[in-house]
């Protein structure tokens, strides 16, 4: 029997990833979406930032009595753990994923994982970039966005029709066209953090990014190291001024939507740098 196929997308209450508060799931077999599931949250601390709400939507209220992490990922938990889970920007709902194990002490599996994101890169380029919105609405995808039933309902249709665009016969032969590894990583959840002795050499000012602005002019984020800590700059007007923009709040929140270099460990590696400061 092949391995489950599982479409992911989390949203979160605040900027911690084990902060889940809500999950959407997608199942894909025979090249179509064959089952969708959707769970609200309860996070252990039922801290909201209005940022977050703003996006998603979802209340405190909305979760006070919905189950915590363990129980609502129960049963979705054995085909996210044998199975190969796409995610439209990866880094961030698999972080979410493994930190939350880790925050109620369950173990971290080795998980495979394909990002949505590099496949569109790959297979529908296009200036205005590779949005979970922006490449659905090329494609002709109907979803409410940032709803996360829809967002991985979307995440999965996103990653059919790059198969079919290119002729594959499943999704696994769909990255192994496209170049993009699929090899189960157990990565290191927040929380769970090495010391940084290693991360020494990759510190400021090593770590860089290219990111595309709304028109699509590059950028670069620069980390620097200061007194009071690490800081990240951006060549854009608002960084220009030392005012934190949009680029910055994306990489800090793990978002490569519009990272336009490669180096997607860097964004793994500064959100613990990060969160190391706190």
């Amino acid at each position: 029997m092949s391995r489950p196929v599982v479409a992911l997308d989390f949203e979160t209450a605040n900027e911690r990833r084990d902060s889940a508060c809500a999950v959407g799931l997608a199942w894909i077999a025979g090249g179509a979406v064959v089952r969708r599931e959707s769970r609200l949250i309860r996070p252990r601390d039922l801290r909201f930032s209005p940022g977050n709400i703003r996006v998603h939507g979802i209340l405190p209220a909305d979760v006070r009595h919905a189950p915590e992490f363990p129980d609502a990922m129960a049963e979705f938990l054995p085909d996210l753990a044998s199975g190969l889970i796409l995610a439209h920007n990866a880094p961030f709902d698999l972080g979410v994923l493994r930190a939350s194990l880790a925050a109620y002490g369950l173990s971290v599996p080795p998980l495979a994982s394909l990002c949505t994101v590099q496949v569109a890169r790959r297979v529908f380029p296009d200036p205005a970039g590779c949005g979970l919105g922006k490449v659905a609405g090329r494609l002709g995808i109907r979803f409410a966005h940032h709803d996360a039933g829809e967002d991985a309902y979307a995440c999965a249709q996103i990653a059919l029709a790059a198969a079919r665009e290119r002729g594959a016969a499943d999704i696994v032969g769909l990255a192994q066209m496209l170049g993009l590894p699929i090899a189960p990583r157990t990565g290191e959840p927040e929380g769970t953090r090495r010391p940084l002795a290693r991360e020494a050499a990759r510190t400021a000012p090593a770590l860089r990014f290219g990111v595309r602005g709304r028109t699509g002019k590059r950028y670069e984020v620069t980390a620097e190291s200061r007194p009071a800590g690490l800081s990240l700059r951006c060549t854009c007007a608002a960084g220009r001024y030392a005012i934190r923009c949009r680029h910055v709040t994306a990489l800090v929140d793990g978002d490569v939507t519009d990272l336009l270099t490669e180096n997607h460990d860097d964004v793994v590696v500064l959100g613990r740098l990060l969160s190391a400061k706190g």
